[in-house]
């Protein structure tokens, strides 16, 4: 029952540090250069939008199967082996070809297995009627797309962080979905616009009829004259080689355009690919669609370039946005949207701070119903513990949602549980006759240990439900979470302060139970 002066000192200023920490929540920071850290409200209290976006896996196979068809050929060109009637089939995963010969099939099979593999046993080579089959395996595609899943969050920041959007919450769902919450963002269709667009830009040129598709090409759609053109499906230059780019005005058109920058491997091939096709269209492609397919009159060596394709202001800084943040591995669908008005986050607030309120009020006047004096000490432990919360929370930056008030809710229970516990322990001991300090001392050690071992058994299911959990869950968790550390802090110390100080200022010979 003994408190040193530093003690006391570290308990006091622990409370005031919270008090603190609180400030920034009510009252407005007087200068920018004060770190001035708030609780953020969530999507269900503040209002805005929620969208949940799927990964396309036939997207994701089919780009892996072109993939696989050109590394395929060059592997078997760089050994001098020839092929014929290289097949594609999107549907069951599989590609296929015939060895120009029969005494080059073993050849042809060994030179495909040298293919590298992105992720182990990604595919198989087998033969069937004649044919070499090459096929992807179901296992690791889904591994692929769970990789492909947490690249595209990453994407999906970087190109939300570029709108402005404030504490946006961005988590996986499953093995190939993206939960996208965004508070104070009440119409959701231009980031819907620029999450749904995969943003690939790839530079290819025409095939020798533009007209006709042949073996080897595409035929896509040319949005500058709305025609279909016969596009080559060898990538000669990936935007993945993009560094930067850049929304400006064409100082010949005085229309908006886009500029980029590409790496050295980019501008090498940038470079090798126009100096050897001079006089030949070359189709810049966005998401299969080719934006404009200019002649090239002069090798292009500097890794730089302009797209110019009839953009406006808004659509030439979308696409630069696009372009920096880095393509989607695959498309993502939205497949559920849901906008919360601002006016349901504030009647929730309105709910959520009146539940909060009575609670509070009613726990005060029974503590102080009951434990007279020591209930008043459980009741100023618990305003501190409250405290002590949102300057967790704050400190955190975290994101408050209904759940989450409702977790700070059950905390006051608990903590109000806790100081329950030591009163009646106190009570207990004076019933069997010890003098006051005796009492005091046995109640405080004999309810200690059962307060650790609940809120111990508390604080793991709640960590676990933080692990595992998702939005909502997770949220509740946290505050949970939180609540538990700052009510051992304040029942265990603090109370136990004022209820030592009293005493030793009074020496009653009686204790108010």
């Amino acid at each position: 029952m003994y408190y040193s002066r530093l003690k006391m000192l570290g308990i006091i200023s622990v409370c005031l540090i919270g008090a603190l920490l609180c400030l920034p929540n009510f009252i407005k920071s007087p200068s920018p250069a004060l770190p001035w850290r708030q609780v953020h409200l969530g999507l269900d209290l503040r209002g805005g939008s929620y969208l949940l976006l799927q990964l396309d896996l036939k997207s994701l196979q089919h780009d892996r199967l072109q993939s696989l068809q050109d590394q395929a050929r060059q592997s078997l060109l760089d050994k001098s082996l020839g092929y014929r009637d290289f097949q594609k089939d999107d549907q069951a995963g599989v590609l296929s070809f015939e060895a120009r010969s029969e005494s080059e099939r073993t050849a042809d099979m060994k030179a495909v297995e040298a293919i590298p593999q992105s992720v182990p046993n990604e595919f198989s080579i087998s033969e069937k009627d004649g044919r070499i089959l090459i096929t992807l395996q179901h296992d690791a595609l889904l591994q692929r797309a769970r990789e492909a899943v947490s690249q595209s969050i990453e994407i999906v920041r970087r190109r939300i962080d570029a709108t402005g959007a404030v504490d946006p919450s961005i988590a996986r769902q499953g093995d190939d979905q993206i939960v996208v919450e965004l508070p104070g963002v009440s119409d959701p269709e231009h980031i819907k616009t620029l999450l749904g667009t995969t943003a690939r830009l790839t530079f290819r040129l025409l095939a020798p009829n533009p007209n006709v598709a042949s073996m080897g090409s595409t035929m896509l759609e040319d949005i500058s004259t709305h025609t279909q053109v016969a596009v080559q499906d060898h990538i000669d230059v990936d935007g993945a080689d993009l560094t930067n780019a850049g929304a400006v005005i064409d100082q010949q058109t005085g229309g908006w355009a886009v500029t980029f920058q590409l790496n050295s491997t980019g501008a090498t091939a940038f470079a090798n690919v126009t100096r050897e096709n001079v006089n030949k269209r070359f189709a810049i492609v966005l998401d299969n669609k080719v934006i404009e397919a200019p002649n090239i009159i002069n090798p292009i060596t500097a890794g730089s370039g302009q797209i110019t394709g009839g953009f406006n202001a808004r659509s030439a800084s979308d696409l630069a946005l696009l372009l920096r943040a880095g393509a989607l591995p695959a498309p993502l669908a939205v497949v559920e949207q849901r906008t919360i008005g601002p006016s349901l986050g504030a009647a929730s607030i309105r709910a959520g701070i009146i539940s909060l309120g009575v609670g509070f009020v009613l726990v005060v006047m029974f503590m102080a119903l009951f434990y007279a004096r020591f209930g008043l000490y459980a009741d100023i432990a618990l305003f501190a513990n409250l405290i002590l919360m949102v300057a967790i929370l704050s400190l955190f930056q975290a994101t408050l949602t209904l759940p989450g008030m409702a977790g700070m809710l059950l905390t006051l229970g608990m903590a109000v549980d806790a100081n329950i516990l030591i009163n009646e322990r106190i009570r207990e001991e004076v019933k069997r006759g010890r003098p006051p300090l005796q009492a005091l001392q046995a109640g405080f050690e004999r309810a200690t240990g059962t307060i650790i071992d609940s809120n111990a058994t508390a604080f793991l299911a709640h960590v676990m439900l933080f692990v595992f959990g998702t939005g909502p869950v997770r949220n509740f968790a946290l505050t949970i979470t939180i609540g538990i550390v700052t009510t051992l802090f304040t029942t265990l110390l603090l109370s136990r302060l004022l209820i030592v100080r009293w005493y030793a200022r009074t020496r009653p010979k009686k204790l108010p139970v």
